[in-house]
């Protein structure tokens, strides 16, 4: 849906404050899907302000907002050094030498109008050997095997039972994007902002003033000046909500390494005393980093943690970000709209940034005001439920993976483990353990199958099942239990390597110098 036309009225000027990955999604995305005769669109950025660079890993979201407009995934992918993820291996969370994937795709099937884990947890139950959950994961088996493909058309093949994200160099990214945006009309100011003017009276934002003596005036800003957050949270005075008593860890170290043999179709994610520490494979390096507490770690222990966990020799110096996890109380405040890491952070343990900004970019593109009008405190009251969920929803499946652990001893899990939870998360744990039931939202990122491999993985379990799930005959059951999981190794087993698939499909040139991007 697109905001309706006054084609009477001059076209509603939007200044976008920031380049990077945030400020170029969102001109490229607004350009898509915004009529260009009502809007004119500003970008303000300057080359001397450098970008932190999130989201070098990613989530299935990102192939819809790349298909919005209408990229090429062979181009984009070799102009990114871009590799294929189909999920996230979590090495150690539940406990020291224990491993399990969050994968891209569905486990199993519904049977009888029943949601596949009761099955599962039927037969168990009953004393058969159906093995782990993960083994009723396409997507799973294939990132065990290393083998990637397309997924089949044919919603019957269990070829079509997995999605798929990417790896990409997010400088890159921004920089693709930046000519795809400029080219179809979007104006690029290169500048750094050294004053912001309110009208005394409405307090909207009406101008900006670069370093250059040039003003800027604009109807609608978009704030996608990173963790300084300029104008929502600097000008309007928009208020932070701290999670840090959530997600304690502060600090990100990052450092490029050189490849290794083979590429690996998914992100890996490894518990350290302090922190975690994440692996991001593209076609030209290999992106590292360790994101901890620094009031369980020092920064010198995390250096020495992350260059003795790379594959590689280092290609930089490890580069530190200090952060603080949390939102703002609002995303759209008067006439000043935050996307990106000035509306709020996430530690990158599920390569959520992305997806947190595309869908600020959709959720605008559908309520922007229509061009000669004022602004509309209905647009930025829904705008605001709509950014609440999205936030609050991810915050809890982060939270999940610390709570849920058996790292015994070590003074960060402890403390994770015991701290009281949001009354949210406290819900959906204590549901999972009482029925097996795993969230199912419409709204907010993760999907039900999602919420099954962390719960499951972090070794949560549910007390009993859906009794509906008992008007299958066991037998047949443990039948097609048996079934599936062959299908799943005889088809996994037969798939190119993913390397293989990368080197055929879309192999890249030698790349350019890179961003240190931090997400996983």
């Amino acid at each position: 849906m697109q905001p309706r036309s006054n084609p009477s009225a001059t076209p509603l000027r939007v200044v976008i404050v920031g380049g990077g990955t945030a400020g170029w999604m969102c001109a490229a995305g607004l350009t898509r899907l915004l009529p260009n005769t009502d809007y004119a669109l500003t970008l303000i950025e300057s080359d001397e302000i450098g970008t932190v660079g999130v989201g070098e890993a990613t989530l299935p979201h990102i192939r819809d907002f790349n298909a919005m407009l209408g990229l090429d995934e062979v181009e984009f992918l070799r102009a990114t050094q871009g590799s294929f993820k189909l999920g996230i291996e979590f090495v150690g969370w539940d406990k020291p030498g224990g491993r399990y994937f969050h994968p891209f795709g569905v486990f199993g099937e519904r049977w009888g109008g029943t949601d596949f884990q009761h099955h599962w947890l039927r037969a168990r139950a009953a004393g058969h050997d159906v093995g782990e959950l993960a083994e009723y994961s396409f997507a799973a088996a294939m990132c065990r095997e290393g083998v990637f493909d397309l997924p089949n058309e044919d919603t019957r093949s269990i070829r079509s039972t997995f999605s798929y994200a990417y790896h990409f160099d997010a400088g890159l990214y921004a920089e693709f994007l930046r000519g795809w945006a400029t080219q179809r009309g979007v104006r690029r100011i290169e500048g750094r902002i050294t004053e912001v003017a309110r009208n005394a009276e409405s307090g909207l934002v009406e101008s900006v003033t670069l370093q250059s003596g040039a003003s800027i005036e604009g109807d609608l800003f978009i704030d996608c000046s990173g963790f300084r957050s300029l104008l929502l949270g600097n000008t309007m005075g928009v208020a932070w909500h701290d999670w840090s008593r959530w997600l304690p860890c502060d600090r990100a170290m990052a450092v490029p390494c050189a490849s290794i043999d083979g590429i690996t179709p998914y992100t890996r994610a490894t518990a350290q005393t302090g922190g975690w520490t994440w692996r991001i494979p593209l076609q030209h390096r290999t992106g590292n980093g360790y994101v901890f507490s620094s009031a369980f770690c020092s920064e010198e222990q995390a250096r020495e943690t992350i260059l003795g966990a790379i594959d590689g020799a280092p290609l930089a110096d490890p580069r530190t970000l200090r952060f603080q996890a949390g939102r703002r109380a609002k995303g759209w405040e008067a006439n000043v709209v935050a996307i990106g890491l000035s509306s709020g952070f996430l530690e990158p343990l599920e390569s959520t940034s992305i997806f947190l900004i595309q869908a600020a970019i959709t959720d605008l593109a559908k309520l922007m005001p229509v061009p000669g009008s004022g602004p509309d405190p209905r647009l930025a009251a829904e705008f605001n439920r709509l950014y609440e969920i999205h936030y609050d929803r991810t915050r809890d499946f982060l939270v999940l993976h610390y709570t849920a652990n058996a790292r015994h001893g070590e003074p960060l899990w402890d403390h994770v483990r015991g701290m009281a939870l949001p009354d949210s998360l406290a819900h959906k744990i204590e549901l999972f353990r009482a029925a097996g039931r795993a969230p199912d939202y419409k709204l907010g990122l993760f999907s039900r199958d999602s919420w099954l491999a962390v719960l499951a993985g972090q070794g949560i379990e549910p007390r009993t099942h859906d009794r509906a799930a008992d008007r299958l005959p066991l037998d047949e059951v443990v039948d097609r239990l048996t079934d599936l999981r062959e299908r799943i190794v005889t088809n996994a087993a037969s798939l190119p390597r993913h390397a293989e698939f990368i080197a055929s499909y879309c192999p890249a040139g030698s790349g350019k110098a890179d961003t240190q991007a931090v997400s996983a």
